[in-house]
């Protein structure tokens, strides 16, 4: 089972996309998103599920080079 993760912006605290891993994501993992920007993240956070559910919120934090 895959983990969907949305990807946040570091400067901003806003999302830039949902994105799906085939597996939970390391501090240290590099991919490139929509825009074709390369990104390394700065840190995975990991949530507690809504009470009765079993997904788990993933955000995956990045800088953009501007």
């Amino acid at each position: 089972m895959g983990v969907i993760a949305t990807i946040m912006n570091t400067a901003t605290g806003q999302p830039i996309q949902k994105m799906s891993f085939g597996r939970m994501p390391k501090p240290w993992v590099s991919f490139t998103l929509e825009t074709g920007e390369l990104v390394t993240a700065d840190r995975v956070d990991v949530g507690k599920p809504a009470p009765g559910k079993f997904v788990v919120p993933v955000s995956v934090w990045v800088t953009l080079k501007t």
